[in-house]
């Protein structure tokens, strides 16, 4: 019988373990192709090793281990997520989802459980993409969507990919060997902190996530007259931080009228930006997320049209420039719903919420269904070093991990759950 409790505390050490691995003293600083992304993947190949399972590593950097399954010809089911971090992140964004499958299947080898497919783990070594400045290298290097132009990507150093592969044991023209067959894929699962407070909310342990939000980025500079505060009547001014108030708040009302749609200014730049200066010169950002692409935009739509109107109206000249798409993901219906009854199965009522923030299963549903649970963490705090989760939610996270697991298995094999 397994023991979910035993495997949590060993997961909590291990987090621990793996947040001890920074680039930095002073706080948890994990990049791609680094000596401690290397660290980390040693780390977490002894583990897998420890758990009965047979290690890789791809030509990308990833990790990999595989409780194989009773014949060498059976499909894989993918369970992963990554091991890189934000500067002065958190311990358990991404890890958490690599170290649950291993120390579940820890268990499975021990009691020597045959599945009729592999197990997948992956580590993936770039998600968050603080290093080069592009997310899901990792993970694109499994679909076969690795970018030529990611090439000369150069990191704060003035570091390139290119040698930043070949410094770490690989080079960019073996990253197709990552490149998966997805026929033989019967999906990828994903672990991950909830990264938001809605489940803590409904004092939930975990949920089931519906879909990845789709977001666009926008650049929006606003040129106006700087001229001296003392001396310029109000009428005849032609102030860009006052049209940027304006718009800021102009996003704020279009969201908060709209439903399943987040917008956020989260950057602003001013010029001359002096004390007794009229604003010349301001630009902001703008991040539009939903996981529904239609009406995403649409409300943003509104809100450029809006942005239009308010420099007309103050005589100002607005520059609308996009710097970020990406579609929402919707996760896969029968693994989703492999998830929700593992979840049922535990004894917990199944939450089903989107994930506003990006994962590797954006990357991976280009070539097989997806689904992901989320794991409640306090305060929904992230990418900081007061990121934190219960033991006892990871027991129910692990918990609803195995009957999921057995779930896709009796699906897979026709057996009735």
């Amino acid at each position: 019988m397994l023991d979910y409790s035993f495997a949590a505390a060993e997961i909590m050490a291990r987090c621990d373990a793996l947040g001890k691995v920074s680039q930095q003293s002073t706080c948890l600083d994990r990049r791609y192709l680094t000596k401690e992304h290397k660290q980390a993947n040693t780390l977490v190949s002894g583990w897998m090793t420890e758990a009965g399972m047979t290690t890789w590593q791809d030509a990308a950097g990833n990790q990999w281990g595989r409780y194989n399954a009773g014949h060498t010809n059976a499909p894989r089911l993918i369970i992963g997520s990554h091991l890189d971090t934000v500067p002065n992140g958190g311990k358990y964004d991404g890890m958490l989802g690599v170290i649950t499958p291993i120390s579940l299947i820890a268990q499975l080898s021990r009691d020597q459980v045959q599945l009729p497919f592999h197990i997948d783990v992956v580590g993936f070594g770039d998600e968050e993409g603080t290093r080069f400045g592009s997310t899901l290298l990792g993970s694109f290097a499994l679909t076969g969507e690795w970018k030529e132009t990611w090439r000369d990507l150069t990191d704060e150093d003035g570091i390139t990919l290119e040698e930043a592969l070949l410094s770490f044991g690989s080079s960019f023209e073996n990253i197709k060997s990552a490149t998966l067959t997805p026929e033989n894929i019967l999906g990828y699962l994903e672990i991950h902190i909830e990264q938001g407070p809605v489940l803590e909310n409904e004092n939930l342990p975990i949920g089931i996530v519906s879909a990845i939000a789709g977001a666009k980025r926008y650049q929006i500079s606003l040129s106006g007259m700087a001229g001296h505060a003392g001396t310029v009547p109000m009428d005849m001014r032609y102030d860009a931080l006052c049209a940027a108030s304006e718009m800021i708040l102009a996003v704020e009302a279009h969201a908060n009228k709209a439903q399943d749609v987040v917008a956020t200014v989260g950057k602003i730049e001013n010029a001359p930006n002096g004390v007794n200066v009229i604003s010349g010169r301001t630009l902001f950002s703008l991040d539009i997320r939903s996981e529904q692409d239609d009406k995403r935009d649409t409300v943003l739509a509104d809100i450029l049209q809006e942005f239009n109107v308010i420099a007309e109206k103050r005589n100002l000249i607005v520059d609308i420039q996009q710097t970020h798409s990406a579609n929402a993901v919707h996760c896969d219906p029968q693994l989703k719903n492999d998830i929700v009854n593992g979840v049922v199965e535990t004894g917990i009522s199944p939450k089903i919420l989107p994930s506003g923030a990006g994962h590797d299963a954006m990357a991976m549903a280009s070539i097989c269904p997806v689904a992901m649970l989320f794991t409640r963490c306090k305060g929904g705090i992230s990418h900081h070093p007061g990121e934190s989760i219960a033991e006892e939610d990871v027991r129910y996270t692990v918990e609803a991990l195995h009957h999921s697991i057995a779930n896709i298995g009796k699906r897979y094999t026709g057996e009735s759950a």
